[in-house]
């Protein structure tokens, strides 16, 4: 019992001495953050089902568990055993979380839980990082540092999906706001050509595919719920509501009412996208009378000082100099 007493303390002084004051708590919990790194992938572990190896063997129903499978739309059975944990409960929020993903592009039903589950994921990790650096660094002096060295990491890594979602979704809406007023044109040509409005969105949407994905994978939805059956002004207001854009909207809004009313699309079309042409040209001028302001800070920077060598340095050379010599 003494020999076990004595290792423990030996143990004890050891990590203060290497890792300050919370050295053992910091050990401690990286042990913690380990074992439930190494029970996680055994947890999740699924065990297939006897019933589901037997219709395999048997060779039952061929392709209809695969067609099954196609129609569920790629749900993580494995991170579904822990939709408890990784989904909001909050109907309201699950809704909000689930557009927010819609809009960044991920229509996966599991796209929610893979998130949750890589904030989870990288922030335990980031701690794992920062409790090894400073294992190895010695502590980094005192031991507020050191606990700031094993926040700092875990608080980046559990918070860059959400940066990303964030950026993500930046990026489409620019995506769609460039992508816009071409694929109305093209809307506009093919309605004077005597086509449909369904048939003008499946057109355009096969047409700015290869320019403008997000925009062209919006109107392929559109194009697939018409042709379901879906109510057309249902299924216009969706794709408002999916995008969030308050052009797309505005546009949506013109068509119903065209249709509501009975005037002619190809019209309001034809107004629409001069209108939209127009706000593209104005966001591009905004843009160039954005960067002489952005360029000024940059100039200060490295421009500036550079200059002030220059032209002062001989100057004060010379009077070090002569203070030298005197």
């Amino acid at each position: 019992m003494e020999f076990i007493r004595g290792m423990i303390e030996k143990l004890n002084a050891f990590l203060v001495e290497q890792l300050g004051e919370l050295g053992p708590l910091i050990a401690v919990g990286g042990l913690g953050v380990l074992l439930v790194l190494i029970a996680i992938p055994t947890v999740m572990k699924k065990s297939k089902d006897p019933y589901k190896k037997l219709r395999e063997s048997r060779g039952d129903g061929t392709t209809d568990g695969k067609r099954d499978r196609l129609r569920l739309g790629g749900k993580n059975e494995k991170l579904d055993r822990f939709a408890q944990y990784l989904e909001p409960q909050d109907e309201e929020e699950l809704s909000a979380t689930q557009l927010q993903m819609i809009r960044a592009g991920y229509r996966s039903k599991s796209s929610i839980q893979m998130f949750n589950f890589a904030k989870l994921a990288l922030g335990i990790g980031g701690l794992i990082l920062g409790t090894l650096y400073v294992m190895v660094s010695g502590g980094g002096g005192s031991a507020q540092n050191s606990v700031l060295m094993v926040i700092i990491p875990g608080f980046v890594g559990y918070y860059a999906p959400k940066y990303w979602i964030t950026k993500r979704i930046q990026t489409r809406e620019d995506q769609i706001n460039s992508g816009f007023p071409d694929a109305l044109d093209l809307m506009l040509v093919c309605v004077e050509a005597g086509q449909s409005l369904d048939q003008a969105i499946i057109k355009v949407a096969r047409e700015i595919k290869a320019s403008y994905p997000p925009l062209a994978e919006e109107f392929e939805i559109v194009s697939y719920e018409m042709k379901a059956g879906k109510d057309k002004t249902k299924v216009l207001r969706d794709m408002g509501e999916r995008v969030g854009i308050q052009d797309v909207n505005s546009f949506i809004t013109t068509l119903i009412q065209s249709a509501t009313f009975g005037t002619s699309v190809a019209e309001a079309l034809r107004v629409y996208a001069s209108e939209m042409r127009d706000k593209r040209v104005l966001r591009a001028e905004e843009k160039a009378n954005k960067l002489p302001t952005k360029l000024t800070l940059f100039t200060m920077l490295f421009c500036v000082p550079p200059l002030l060598i220059i032209l002062i340095g001989p100057s004060i050379y010379g009077i070090a100099t002569d203070l030298g010599g005197s």
